[in-house]
């Protein structure tokens, strides 16, 4: 073994033969089955293990392998979860091999170690024997030689251990003060000097102390050099002694043995603090120190010593005994044994490290249970159950899972969105629970007994549950947290979904998230809507019915506004007609009409002229230029959307003056005055006729199948005047047609004029009472 090797690990191999136990598959090795080592040191305990790799067709895979000391009725307690062995154990397992490393070694951890693996076959659990066993061991000073001499003595001292390799390297000590290195220490030593031993690189492991200037034969061994006691109890402190009985012929007797702690060598029995608590029992070369009602302040290096009636007979043993004192406190510490095992084992614990032999009592609820070790193993650990144990007169506190937790809220009255609220949790359990908090079952991160909502908001309501938890039991409470706050936007929805038809019916309904419930009501283009809340149905719907429609939600804390525009798509109403420009209309200008409807969707517009199959024109304007009399006759609008159609018919009455005719017979020769006679008769005919053909729906078959409705007619008369380079004008004014064309037959000779009366097929006609007229006039020159 390598000098690197025995420095790290201060292990002495004592069997290195590997060991193997298998069944069906199967088997543990060990590396050795025997290690040594040093107080203080760390250790190495490895093996490699072996199984079936498919059983019955299933593949094998290990679930759980953990090293263990302890094993009762199949039950398995895994090393890491003993109390004992917190934080000074590792595994490190890989490929079919695992080795546990323990830290900072103590007498208490010598045991026979144990690897065992679970697989995931039936059957499949295995347990290496006969397992390693472990022994621990301190350094210790040993004289090899020894020269005496009146006031000193030579020696040459070696350190020695049964777990120590050959050629270690040593660091030596006198007193705290480093010495010297190397594998011996040669010196010449007086009746103060104390020498202690530490292997290189472990100097925190020292070896007991030795006084090497001492009379030969005259010889004290402490039964322990480290003691801790509890505060208030009893502790025992013994040594054995050993004197040469005959020096220079001389039996020898002895003639004083006390304890002291201080430098004077004062007996422990004259120091009044001690005084009424100490008591010696020395026979038989054997001395224990009784020190009774312990005090902090007992707290000391404790010596022994003896003086006979030789000559420079007098010993001190070294380097005594170190007693600490402590609270009296038992502690019971809970593990899992193993991942997948249900029992849990409860030890009684203390700070003392008090052996194991010692006798414990267990009780739940008062009444006593389990057996009389520091070890309980428990297979079920129920809510109501409270364990503690005994030693002597000392108490542990008892154990127990959370009771029912309480749960606070800061605010005593009505919470507010905005303000602040603070949510406490308690329980009562030992060990101390650790509280989470969840809302609505979902884990709040971050929040543990106290949890504050600053601000708090809507969104914060809900059941909020306080879990607690420790290593005897899960205990929840849960609370509901209601918040006030004013509404919410309110959300408007229009049923059914969709386009909005005239004639259906359709519901507006508004909804708001608000605590208290909100008041809600309907306004209109900002106007409030009588008796209308939440649901405000239109049945039929109109088109007046479209428009800005406004949710209007109110509670304590606010109000909140939403509108929506409804749009309703209906017919085009009763189309209208209008003549631009107004008045006296010059030949050869301009004549626009004008025709427009109520409409949703907008509606397209087209002119037709009777008797003429194409279309004059679309959109809501026709315009003629350079007016003449032939543009005379019916024009038709149609107005049409996706919902339907309407139609108005407009009659263009053309008329000529007189005075015209009169100023043309004068100015001309008797043939043309002939042609302008005979023209004219024909005119006239042609217009008599003209105004004695009826107007019906049915001239416009072609169209009529578009047409539902027909409106009332307008009239229009038509003069021209004597310039046709004048402008022409044309003057529409509204009133009753009859009214209107005698007043124009008594200003002017109008030859006629013409009248178009728009019907409604399909739907009732209501007569207008307002006709348009419009006069084309030429006057003479």
């Amino acid at each position: 073994m390598s000098l690197t090797t025995a420095a790290r690990g201060l292990v002495l191999f004592l069997l290195t033969v590997p060991v193997i136990q298998g069944q069906k598959g199967y088997d543990v090795k060990y590396t050795s089955t025997e290690i040594c080592g040093l107080r203080g040191s760390t250790v190495d305990i490895s093996c490699t293990y072996t199984y079936p790799r498919r059983v019955d067709d299933h593949d094998t895979t290990v679930q759980e392998s953990f090293w263990f000391i302890r094993e009762s009725n199949g039950i398995y307690a895994d090393l890491k979860s003993d109390p004992d062995y917190s934080d000074r154990v590792e595994y490190l397992c890989d490929n079919n091999r695992c080795t546990l490393t323990i830290k900072d070694l103590r007498e208490s951890d010598a045991a026979l170690y144990k690897f065992r693996f679970i697989t995931n076959q039936p059957r499949g659990s295995f347990t290496g024997s006969p397992g390693v066993t472990l022994s621990v061991t301190d350094l210790q000073v040993q004289v090899d030689t020894l020269h005496e001499h009146q006031f000193y003595n030579n020696a040459k001292l070696t350190c020695q251990s049964s777990c120590l390799p050959d050629h270690s390297s040593f660091i030596w000590y006198e007193g705290q003060s480093k010495a010297t290195e190397g594998a011996t220490y040669s010196a010449r030593f007086s009746s103060s000097d104390s020498i202690s031993c530490a292997v290189k690189g472990h100097e925190s492991s020292h070896s007991p102390s030795v006084l090497i200037w001492r009379r030969k034969g005259y010889d004290v061994k402490y039964t322990s050099t480290e003691i801790c006691g509890f505060r208030g109890s009893t502790v025992d402190i013994s040594c054995t002694y050993t004197y040469p009985h005959r020096v220079h012929n001389q039996d020898t007797k002895i003639q004083e043995s006390f304890w002291f702690i201080k430098e004077s060598d004062a007996d422990l029995k004259s120091d009044p603090d001690y005084s009424g608590r100490v008591e010696y029992l020395c026979d038989n070369n054997r001395c224990t120190l009784t020190i009774k009602d312990l005090r902090e302040s007992d707290a000391a290096l404790y010596k022994f010593r003896f003086i006979t009636n030789q000559p420079g007979g007098r010993f001190t043993g070294l380097p005594g005994v170190t007693l600490s004192v402590t609270d009296p406190q038992l502690q019971i510490n809970v593990r899992s044994l193993a991942h997948y095992s249900p029992w849990k084992e409860l030890t009684c614990h203390s700070s003392c490290q008090l052996p194991d032999y010692l006798s414990y009592v267990w009780y739940n609820n008062g009444q006593e249970v389990g057996g009389k070790t520091k070890y309980l193993l428990l297979r079920v650990f129920s809510p109501t159950d409270s364990y503690h144990c005994e030693h002597g007169s000392i108490r542990s506190p008892p154990v127990y899972a959370p009771k029912l937790p309480s749960v606070s809220v800061s605010s005593s009255g009505q919470i507010v969105e905005g303000s602040s609220v603070t949510l406490t949790c308690s329980s009562d359990a030992n060990p101390e629970a650790t509280c989470i908090w969840y809302k609505n079952q979902t884990l709040i991160k971050g929040a543990e007994r106290i949890y504050r909502l600053s601000p708090i908001s809507s969104e914060d309501r809900g059941l909020y549950e306080c879990s607690c938890q420790n290593l005897y039991g899960t205990t929840t409470t849960s609370k509901y947290l209601h918040v006030q706050y004013a509404p919410k936007l309110p959300s408007v929805s229009v049923s059914p979904s969709g386009q909005i038809v005239e004639g259906r019916s359709v519901t507006l309904t508004c909804s708001a998230d608000a605590n208290p419930e909100a008041t809600c009501i309907w306004y209109k283009n900002q106007t409030l809507i009588k008796g209308a809340e939440r649901i405000y149905r239109l049945s039929p719907i109109s088109s007046e019915d479209r428009g800005r429609y406004e949710c209007s939600c109110q509670n304590l804390y606010g109000t909140r506004i939403t509108s929506k525009y409804v749009d309703v798509l209906y017919a085009p109403k009763s189309p209208s007609v209008s003549v631009s420009p107004s008045g006296l209309i010059m030949e050869g200008s301009s004549v626009t009409l004008t025709c427009s409807s109520d409409a949703n969707p907008a509606a397209d517009y087209t002119w037709y002229k009777d008797n003429e199959d194409s279309v004059k024109a679309t959109g809501h304007n026709f315009t003629i230029t350079d007016i003449r009399p032939e543009h005379g006759g019916h024009y038709y609008c149609q107005v049409k959307n996706t919902r339907g159609s309407q139609s108005a018919m407009f009659r263009l009455n053309v008329t000529v003056s007189t005075e015209v005719l009169k100023t043309a017979i004068t100015g001309t020769s008797a043939a043309v005055l002939f042609v302008m006679v005979l023209l004219t008769i024909i005119f006239l005919m042609r217009k008599k006729r003209t105004s004695e053909q009826p107007s019906e729906p049915g001239d416009r078959a072609n169209h009529s199948e578009q047409l539902e409705e027909v409106i009332e007619p307008h009239y229009v008369s038509v003069h021209f005047v004597k310039k046709q380079t004048d402008g022409i004008y044309s003057n529409i004014q509204p009133g009753p047609h009859r009214n209107m064309m005698k007043q124009k037959e008594n200003e002017e000779d109008v030859v006629e004029y013409s009248a178009v009366k728009f019907r409604s097929r399909g739907q009732e006609t209501v007569e207008d009472p307002t006709a348009l007229y419009s006069v084309l006039k030429k006057p003479t020159r």
